[in-house]
């Protein structure tokens, strides 16, 4: 199987880790003009945002699969793209979250994986998936517990992974995920419930490297 994939290089190394990558022929794409005018019998913008424009130009790829990286959104049905977990550390993972548009896409998600080699998981259609959303609210407590002088970050990161056995802390995962890919899912997730509203502590570091920005 071929995939054509337009990646950055920090998520092009974490594919490349997965078991079995090797045995991939994989079309690296540099643009997504690239990525829609290849050959492949699956897609995967890595790079995806959601906009009226990107949308268009994907869904030009006819007859093939087409999986976006869009943890925020719900998937888009008219478009009948596959969305997946592809934050930071996520795509490097034994099993890769997908939600899809309609159920006829359940098999093809199943051919393309299976070919892969790539262990998924379906998971209901909503902002986060399951494991980013368990992740954004743990490390939001953690946010609250800072700002409320519970503890400082690196106590916190330490206490966390003793206490669960979690490769990280919830500051380190903050890190690597990054503080725009967490604040944003809280406040897509704050739509449902206020109490996934960010921890004031969080709102007002976030605040502060948007003005540095």
């Amino acid at each position: 199987m071929t995939i054509a994939v337009l990646a950055n290089e920090e998520k092009k190394k974490e594919i490349l880790q997965r078991e079995g990558a090797q045995g991939i022929d994989i079309i690296w794409c540099d643009t997504l003009k690239v990525l829609v005018m290849v050959e492949a019998d699956a897609y995967f913008d890595l790079l995806y945002r959601n906009d009226v424009e990107r949308n268009a130009i994907l869904n030009k790829i006819n007859d093939k699969p087409v999986f976006v990286g869009d943890v925020n959104n719900k998937t888009e049905k008219k478009y009948k793209f596959i969305r997946l977990n592809d934050w930071p550390g996520f795509l490097k993972r034994e099993i890769i979250e997908l939600a899809v548009s309609d159920q006829e896409q359940v098999a093809i998600v199943k051919n393309v994986f299976d070919h892969l080699n790539w262990q998924f998981r379906l998971v209901p259609d909503q902002p986060g998936f399951i494991s980013a959303r368990v992740i954004a609210m743990i490390i939001n407590e953690a946010y609250h517990a800072l700002g409320e002088n519970v503890s400082n970050r690196e106590d916190i990161d330490t206490a966390m992974k003793l206490g669960t056995n979690y490769p990280y802390g919830p500051f380190e995962w903050t890190t690597l995920i990054g503080l725009k890919n967490i604040y944003t899912l809280l406040l897509e997730m704050s739509g449902e419930n206020n109490r996934y509203l960010p921890a004031p502590a969080m709102k007002e570091e976030w605040e502060a490297l948007v003005k540095i920005v």
